[in-house]
């Protein structure tokens, strides 16, 4: 005889958070003796930490970002043996409220800089070493742009991700907190001054997406204009893209494109000018999920 019973089943806790990150660390070192084809000892070092929550219960959302990127080159042989190689900190949080299934009213704060001095190496007319001039340093520059518009987000299988933010309303202020640069002009600031401050429209975007098996692509774009200077835009666009070898082992193709039209950059002949930052990096390393 089976007796009469009761099955309960407990509803599961709904979960609002997603949280996660990779760690990524590559190593490369060359060492010569008595070698006849030239060339000199180095050792490259780069490693890269990103990190995410996600929020989203009933008509709220909240996504905050956090990549910290840093490498560097010893060779043999050189003035200044040890030179940095890459060095970036992006932080990006947007909250958001929903109105439609796609289309939110968000507020974001976007800040970015680097954590240590960087310099420019040349070697002077007669000179038989190399000499340096520093370029920046932590807080120098650092730009903080705020910004409150309409977002079209719109989430797909295999956690592809897609977040569009046009913004009438955007406030972006470049610090220097070096005397040096500071005193100098650099990066726009009336010199003397610390913080430089703007207002005008900004456009940015993210894409998360899978282009093939073990193959994924992760852009953030940034445009901001003054409304002085309506249609001169300041560029930030960060691009990665990673070959998973497997669970360990990834090959990571990295590009950050700059243009702020505030920023000379020096040349090794003539005066300073404008112009397009460029920085491409391929890593074949250690990779880890969690």
């Amino acid at each position: 005889m089976l007796g009469d019973s009761v099955i309960i089943k407990q509803a599961p806790k709904p979960v609002y958070w997603e949280k996660g990150g990779n760690y990524n660390l590559s190593i490369q070192q060359v060492s010569l003796s008595n070698w006849n084809a030239g060339g000199s000892s180095n050792l490259a070092f780069n490693t890269g930490l990103n990190l995410f929550a996600n929020y989203k219960k009933d008509l709220i959302i909240w996504d905050t970002k956090l990549t910290i990127n840093l490498g560097f080159n010893r060779q043999g042989g050189r003035s200044f043996a040890t030179r940095k190689t890459n060095d970036n900190f992006f932080f990006i949080t947007k909250y958001g409220r929903e109105l439609s299934p796609k289309w939110f009213l968000s507020t974001q704060l976007d800040a970015r800089t680097q954590l240590l001095a960087g310099y420019r190496y040349f070697r002077p007319a007669g000179a038989e070493e190399d000499a340096r001039t520093r370029l920046s340093d932590f807080l120098a520059p650092a730009y903080i742009q705020s910004s409150t518009g309409l977002n079209y987000r719109r989430d797909f299988k295999n956690k592809d991700r897609l977040s569009l933010i046009a913004s009438p309303f955007t406030g972006r202020f470049t610090i220097v907190m070096d005397d040096s640069l500071s005193n100098a002009g650099a990066f726009g600031v009336v010199p003397g001054e610390r913080l430089y401050a703007e207002a005008g429209l900004s456009f940015s975007s993210m894409t998360d997406f899978q282009i093939l098996e073990n193959v994924r692509w992760r852009a953030d774009l940034n445009l901001f204009t003054n409304f002085e200077r309506l249609g001169n835009f300041v560029v930030n666009l960060n691009s990665v893209i990673s070959f998973r070898v497997n669970k360990y082992i990834t090959t990571r193709m990295e590009t950050i494109l700059i243009y702020d039209e505030k920023v000379f950059i020096p040349q090794d002949n003539g005066p300073p000018k404008q112009a397009v930052q460029l920085q491409n990096a391929i890593n074949f390393g250690l990779a880890l999920e969690f």
